[in-house]
């Protein structure tokens, strides 16, 4: 069975990025919004994102809402901030897949890749 995962790492102090608010979007048609979800002490998300019958091939979105988390973690953000809302998109292709979706920011870069 098919699974959307991720995890956010805070690569300026080499540590999970715990409280990360991240926003799924399906973009096939008009967006629509499927799920918001909050990063745990682990800067993972408790289960996975999209699984079972909603998880279905597919054009989507994770929206990382890193300038909110390094606001919160008292890091000081010009205004505006360089980064503030990062979109990731990406395909599902395979129903059956594990796709993992994982993000390594900081107040000026981001990376992703698919992980395992």
């Amino acid at each position: 069975m098919g699974r959307l995962t991720t995890h956010v790492l805070d690569t300026a102090t080499g540590r999970p990025a715990q409280g990360m608010r991240v926003e799924l979007w399906r973009l096939d048609g008009a967006p629509a919004h499927v799920k918001t979800v909050t990063t745990n002490a682990d800067g993972r998300v408790d289960g996975a994102i999209l699984e079972g019958a909603t998880f279905r091939p597919g054009r989507y979105e994770l929206r990382f809402h890193a300038g909110d988390y390094l606001r919160a973690t008292g890091v000081k953000l010009p205004d505006p901030a360089f980064l503030d809302l990062i979109p990731i998109r990406f395909g599902i292709a395979d129903a059956e897949a594990h796709y993992h979706v994982p993000l390594l920011v900081s107040a000026y870069s981001y990376s992703t890749y698919r992980g395992s």
